[in-house]
């Protein structure tokens, strides 16, 4: 006592000055928040440099071009005026060499010009600008200028090289006939957009063939004669300007046109790649791909360029070999060109190296602060933290229901003080009450959480005696009767309470819907029959708790009995515990109810599919068990593929309700197509309609044969025709009749002469619009109307037979289930001769896929189902029991990773149970041994899982269920032995 006097006196200081002092680690966050801001604005600004920098390259390029191009334009209108464009032969066009000289060397772009005549005579002076060049033309040292020249003349044409020094003194002449024979200008493009325009026009940039360079044709009509200027730019000097404009070290620049190559760079060495040529030929020189050009940044922004070709300008931001770079593509228009395009991409680390520098200055003075700033944040941390600490660790015992530690934490925060103080109360009164509604809560059985919940409630009122009754209509019900410690007690069973009359102190508590606590009268006793307690010590005093649950509604009540009255802490816990109580009775007595409404759900669904069908009665429940039988020895393994394979309650009810519901799609089959047991049944057997029709065969052959003998033909003669007539009707209809049963295979001999009896005829007289739906009119409006009476073949394929698919019975390509199976163009296709041509079975192409459809619909309608966590698996195990384990299944071609474990358990039961069951309408039952051997077969095509097959024979699953579902005539010897796989030794 003497240590704590003066502790008391201690000065407390609120906590909001301690926050106040904190305010230091909030100036330091902003300071990072500022750091942040700073870089994404540095950012910002840098990038919308480099955007106008670009925009401004764009311009200049442009301009560039335009100087390259507008000199050079001059220089050819100029020779276009002299009298080269009128001169007829060689001589005079030579003395006109020092006027387009100058020309050349007057424009420093220009790489040649030249003439072309109308008659095909060409003059062509092209300047030789280094030793390489020199070099590809075979030219003589000194060489300076090259005339090409060509004359038609009279006789052959004449073709010469003259190689030239700088004062245009020919140095060597080469006689070129293959040049005068293989070169006319007339046919070059140039000169046919030129002769045909009235201004000058300008070829899109390309790859010179004779020096490998870059460039431009321009060209126009000569003023004299039909003749055509033409003259040819090199684009060379754009590379070095482009290098001279990069915005940083790294960035790549180059011109391209709207195809993609490559015109302009700073690495003129790679704008050339060479092509290979067709088998046997050289490969021949091409200007590279943006994407071939060999550097990635470029290559990437190739998308790009498709971008800007159809919306301008484009961009982007995105990661090349590990580095982010800025991509941009602008578009060039070109008076006269088509549009060419400024591909510029800029490494982001060089682009943005201030704005990062920034931030990284900004983040050390950040730091340096906070490291200044710790050991005063630190002290005050401790002196505040401290103390909260310690109620933090008392709150987390609490959390995790250790209550072992009492010790109240002493602070210089009052709040903190207090806090201790009500939380070291808090400790104790909720000790008690967790341990109880844990108890509780964890109790999932409904028959177990009765009498726990009585136990605790007398063992929390310290009571001799206690019942709990349960409300049902006007009464009470006594469920549980229990002694001062939980114990059963053996005594006469209590009889019901009535709500009208259930004693004073009973009665108050219902009425009110409080706990009531007070003395045991006589009436009390007489009214809930507890007249024999002397076992219990008479107790006086009584406890009556109502159990109400959320809406108020009473569930039940709580009777106790004990010696002295209840304080009032033991009063509020009890009235406390009791809300608890009521709701776990509540929410245990709901979800029992609704499992078992699920269940009758359930079971009613599948019975209705079974009940839908006469012929697959029963199928809806033997698959189920089937598939539980293949669990159950699933999880019986120890060894194997199995042996870890163990399924838990939760567990066990999602593969109930799964394997019970997984036929629930086909409640959308119709049953004639369910039940359809003969190619030409719909919702009645058609064959009838067939069978009238041959039988006006018979009457009409009938009627022909008595006429012919009315008109004088020999009756015995006629008689024996009639005979074979009506015996050939017969047997056809006998055939037809066999087709219609269906069968394992339609051999085409048979569909030849199915086809062959279709053809016959028979006349109809009456209208067949006339008394039908609106549907099948809508059907027969596809064709026109004919004239009655009208000749029809025995067996047809009409229009009204084909059933259109509507938009909603189509399965989108991505849906979001995953199917993926092929749908038929038609809903149905009902035509008599298309039917009965079935190979297999009774089913058409159509019907099959409605047939399979149950599994889509299983699927849809189960997704849609709002299930529990534990039970999100069942459309799965519902919905994959006609997958394959090679993914040919449907209908999402699933393959066996794909699957879960009873998902495939559920394909070998449907299968299985499928292949022996009785009831079905095109086929008998396979006897045991036959079924084996089919899925044998199928395991080896990986249809079914191997290791679940084996395990299904290894375990005897199969002898079981023939034993309990199969007729002993079906169930034959069958050694499993041939069947199982091999183990590995």
């Amino acid at each position: 006592m003497s240590r704590s006097k003066p502790f008391k006196h201690r000065r407390r200081f609120p906590l909001h000055i301690h926050i106040t002092t904190l305010f230091l680690a909030v100036i330091l966050l902003v300071g990072g928040i500022i750091a942040g801001v700073g870089f994404k604005l540095s950012r910002d600004m840098l990038e919308t440099t480099a955007t106008d920098l670009i925009d401004r390259i764009g311009r200049e390029t442009s301009n560039e071009l335009a100087a390259l191009i507008e000199p050079a334009e001059l220089a050819m209108n100029l020779v276009r005026h002299d009298t080269l464009s009128g001169a007829d032969n060689f001589a005079t066009r030579s003395e006109r060499l020092p006027f387009l000289k100058e020309a050349l060397l007057g424009v420093s772009a220009l790489s040649s010009i030249y003439t072309g005549y109308a008659n095909g005579d060409f003059f062509f002076l092209r300047q030789v600008h280094d030793e390489a060049e020199r070099l590809a033309f075979n030219a003589p040292e000194g060489t300076r200028y090259i005339l090409q020249a060509i004359e038609q003349g009279a006789g052959q044409p004449v073709g010469r090289y003259i190689f030239m020094n700088r004062a245009l003194q020919p140095l060597r002449t080469d006689d070129r006939p293959d040049y005068a024979a293989g070169y006319d200008p007339r046919k070059r493009g140039w000169y046919d957009d030129a002769i045909s325009s009235s201004s000058s026009i300008k070829t899109p940039p390309y790859l010179f063939f004779s020096n490998r360079k870059v460039g431009m044709t321009l060209a126009a009509r000569g003023v004299q004669g039909d003749s055509v200027i033409g003259a040819d730019i090199l684009l060379e000097t754009l590379a070095s300007n482009l290098k001279q404009k990069k915005l940083t070290p790294g960035t790549e620049i180059a011109l391209v046109n709207a195809q993609g190559y490559v015109l302009a760079h700073e690495d003129v060495a790679r704008l050339v790649t060479m092509v290979p040529g067709a088998p046997g030929q050289d490969a021949k020189p091409s200007l590279a791909l943006l994407q071939d050009f060999g550097r990635p940044a470029l290559a990437a922004a190739a998308p790009l360029l498709l971008q800007s070709i159809g919306d301008g300008d484009a961009s982007t931001r995105m990661a090349v070999a590990d580095e982010d770079w800025q991509l941009k593509v602008s578009a060039l228009p070109l008076q006269g060109i088509a549009p060419l395009f400024l591909v510029v991409a800029i490494p982001e680390r060089e682009l943005l190296a201030t704005a990062l520098k920034l931030r990284s200055t900004s983040l050390t003075i950040t730091a340096l602060i906070i490291l200044l700033s710790v050991p005063l944040i630190w002290w005050l941390a401790r002196r505040i933290s401290g103390p909260l600490q310690r109620l933090n660790r008392q709150a987390e015992a609490i959390r995790r229901f250790d209550f072992s530690n009492t010790t109240e934490v002493h602070s210089l925060v009052s709040e903190v003080s207090e806090l201790s103080h009500t939380m070291a109360g808090m400790k104790r009164t909720i000790r008690r009450f967790l341990d109880i509604s844990a108890a509780v809560s964890e109790e999932q059985d409904f028959d177990r959480l009765l009498p726990m919940l009585l136990r605790e409630t007398l063992l929390a009122a310290e009571a001799e005696f206690g019942v709990l009754y349960l409300a049902d209509n006007d009464g009470l019900i006594p469920m549980v009767v229990l002694g001062a410690q939980g114990e059963d007690v053996a005594m006469m069973p209590l009889l019901p309470v009535s709500l009208l009359d259930a004693g004073p102190l009973l009665g108050q508590a219902l009425r009110s819907g409080h706990t009531v606590t007070g003395h045991l009268s006589a009436q009390d006793i007489e009214a809930t029959g507890l007249d024999d307690l002397a076992d219990f010590g008479n107790p006086q005093q009584a406890v009556a708790v109502p159990l109400r649950n959320h809406q108020q509604h009473l569930v039940g009540v709580i009777l106790l009995l004990r010696q002295h009255p209840l304080d009032g802490a033991q009063q509020s816990f009890i009235s406390t515990l009791a809300v608890t109580a009521a709701s776990s009775l509540e929410t245990r007595e709901l979800i029992k109810s609704q499992k078992e409404l699920f269940e009758a759900f359930i079971q009613l669904i599948a019975g209705a599919i079974d009940a839908k069908s006469p012929y697959t009665g029963g199928h809806c429940a033997r698959v189920p068990e089937l598939t539980k039988m293949l669990a159950r020895a699933a999880c019986a393994e120890t060894t194997g593929p199995f042996k870890d394979f163990q399924l838990n309650a939760e567990e066990w009810e999602a593969v109930h309700i799964g394997a019970w519901l997984h036929d629930c799609g086909k409640v959308t089959t119709p049953e004639y197509v369910v039940d359809k047991a003969t190619k030409l049944e719909t919702i009645y057997d058609r064959i009838h309609e067939v069978r009238t029709r041959f039988e006006v065969l018979k009457r009409d052959a009938e009627i022909a044969c008595l006429q012919d003998i009315a008109a004088g033909t020999d009756a015995t003669t006629r008689r024996a025709q009639l005979a074979e007539e009506l015996a050939q009707l017969d047997a056809d209809y006998a055939f037809v009749a066999s087709c219609n049963e269906g069968g394992e295979f339609m051999a085409p001999d048979k569909l030849a002469r199915l086809q062959a009896i279709a053809k016959r005829t028979w006349l109809r007289t009456l209208d067949d619009r006339i008394g039908i739906s609106n549907d099948e009119k809508e059907r027969k409006a596809r064709a026109d109307e004919v004239a009655l009476p009208v000749l029809e073949p025995l067996l047809a394929d009409k229009p009204e037979h084909a059933f259109e698919r509507r938009q909603q019975d189509r399965m989108p390509e991505k849906n979001a289930w995953g199917f993926s199976m092929k749908v038929p163009e038609l809903l149905y296709n009902k035509g008599e001769l298309y039917n009965l041509s079935v190979a297999r079975g009774t089913l058409s192409e159509e019907e099959r896929y409605k047939i399979n459809e149950h599994i889509v619909q299983t699927l849809v309608m189960l997704s849609a189902l709002p299930f529990p966590k534990h039970l999100r698996q069942v459309p799965e195990i519902a919905g994959g029991h006609h997958e394959k384990m090679d993914g040919t299944g449907y209908p999402r071609s699933l393959k066996k990773d794909d699957m879960s474990p009873v998902s495939r358990m559920m394909a070998i039961a449907d299968i299985f149970e499928a292949l022996t069951a009785m009831d079905r309408p095109y086929k008998k039952g396979k006897t045991l041994s036959e079924a084996i051997k089919i899925m044998a077969l199928m395991k080896k095509d990986q249809h079914l899982d191997p290791d679940l097959f084996d395990l299904f024979l290894r375990s005897g699953t199969y002898l079981d269920y023939a034993r309990r579902f199969m007729p002993p005539e079906q169930i034959d010897a069958v050694d499993v032995s041939q069947f199982l796989t091999p183990v590995a030794s």
